[in-house]
C-alpha cells in the first residue's frame, strides 16, 4: 500500500507513520520540513499548505490512503482533498468535538454535529474546524472519505501533555491529590490503536463517521492513577477527593487536572461517547497498564513533552503545585 501523510511529524500524525512503515507500506509524508526528522524509509516532499501552490510537490502523485490531520480551517483540507482525489481513500483524522450541544451520553456518529462550511476560512474554532473538514473530505472523496473521530488520545508522544502531568506529578512522589470518585470511568483511545484504526480500515475501503475511542469505563481514575504509581515507582500516595471539594476550590478539570471530567459536569459525555459502530468495524483497544507504562518509558527518553508540530500551543495542563498543597493540607491533615 502507498500511504501518504499530510503532516506526520505531530503526536497522531508520527503514531500513524510509524505504523505505515511497521506494516511495510510505502509511505510518504508531506509538511514544511521544520519540525521532526523523517523517519527511515520514509520519503518526504516539502510544502506549506496554507501558502499560494504550497501543494505542487503533490501534483502527479499516486497514493492508496491519505490521512490528513489538520485542525486548522477547512479550507486546507478541500484544497488537498481536491488535488488528491485520484488517491484511493482519504482518512480524516476528526474529533468527537464536532458533536453540537447538548450531547447525550451515549451518543453514536448520528448525533448532531456543529454547524461549519468545507471553505471555511477561519481557524479559531476546535470544534468547527474538524466539522468543516469533515465536509471537505467527504465533499470531494464522497463514501471513499473515512471520519475518525477521535476522543482523547493518550500514548507515547502526547504533545498536549496530559498523561505525562500526570506521570511526572506522581513521580515526585509525595500526598497527590486524586480526584475522585476513584471508580469514575474513563474513556480514551491509545494513539496506536487509533493508527491501527485507522489505516485498517482506509486499506479495506470503509468510508462514513466512526467514534474511535474505548467503551466508556476501558479503565478508571483510580486504576489510571494506580498504573502511574507502577509505572513510575515513586513513593506516591493517592489522596482522593470529592469532586465538590474541588471544584469549590475552584480547580478546573481536564486542564488543572487532566483526563479527570467529574460527575454532572457539562462535558462528561466526552467520556460516555457511543463506540459500538466502531468496535464492530474492528477497533481493540490495549489494555491501560500498556499505555502508561509506554507513556512514562518514552517520557523518560525524550525528557519532556514535545511542541506541537506545525500549530499554535495550546495552554499549558495541569494544577499548580502550592495550590495542589493547599487543598491536600486542608481536606488530609496529617
Amino acid at each position: 500500500m502507498r500511504l501518504l501523510m499530510l503532516g506526520g511529524t505531530g503526536f497522531v500524525g508520527s503514531a500513524i507513520v510509524a505504523e505505515g512503515v511497521r506494516r511495510g507500506w510505502t509511505v510518504t509524508m508531506f509538511n514544511r520540513g521544520i519540525h521532526g526528522p523523517t523517519p527511515p524509509g520514509v520519503h518526504r516532499l516539502r510544502g506549506d499548505r496554507t501558502a499560494p501552490g504550497g501543494l505542487a510537490e503533490l501534483a502527479g502523485g499516486a497514493w492508496d490512503v491519505v490521512v490528513d490531520t489538520w485542525d486548522g480551517a477547512p479550507r486546507a483540507v478541500r484544497d488537498a482533498a481536491t488535488l488528491l482525489r485520484s488517491a484511493g481513500h482519504y482518512a480524516y483524522v476528526s474529533s468527537c468535538s464536532v458533536y453540537a450541544p447538548p450531547v447525550l451520553p451515549g451518543g453514536g456518529e448520528e448525533s448532531a454535529v456543529v454547524s461549519s462550511a468545507a471553505d471555511d476560512t477561519g481557524d479559531d474554532d476546535y470544534a468547527r474546524c474538524k466539522a468543516g473538514g469533515e465536509l471537505a473530505a467527504t465533499g470531494v472523496f464522497g463514501d471513499r472519505a473515512l471520519l475518525v473521530r477521535a476522543g482523547l488520545i493518550l500514548g507515547p508522544g502526547e504533545d498536549i501533555g496530559r498523561l505525562p502531568w500526570w506521570l511526572r506529578r506522581v513521580a515526585r512522589g509525595g500526598d497527590v491529590l486524586a480526584p475522585g470518585p476513584a471508580d469514575l470511568p474513563v474513556q480514551y483511545v491509545d494513539v496506536r490503536d487509533l493508527a491501527a484504526f485507522t489505516l485498517d480500515r482506509a486499506a479495506e475501503g470503509v468510508g462514513g463517521a466512526f467514534n474511535v475511542i474505548s467503551r466508556p469505563g476501558h479503565t478508571t481514575m483510580g486504576e489510571l492513577l494506580a498504573e502511574a504509581v507502577a509505572a513510575t515507582g515513586a513513593d506516591a500516595r493517592l489522596r482522593w477527593t470529592d469532586p465538590e471539594v474541588i471544584l469549590a476550590a475552584g480547580i478546573e478539570p481536564w486542564n488543572d487536572l487532566p483526563i479527570w471530567i467529574p460527575p454532572g459536569h457539562e462535558y462528561r459525555w466526552l467520556q460516555q461517547c457511543g463506540v459500538e459502530k466502531a468496535y464492530a468495524a474492528g477497533l481493540t483497544c490495549r489494555p491501560v497498564t500498556e499505555t502508561v507504562g509506554d507513556t512514562w518509558r518514552w517520557l523518560e527518553r525524550v525528557g519532556t513533552v514535545p511542541p506541537r508540530a506545525g500549530r499554535p500551543a495550546r495552554a499549558t495542563v495541569g494544577l499548580d503545585p502550592t495550590r495542589e498543597a493547599a487543598l491536600l493540607t486542608a481536606q488530609h491533615p496529617r
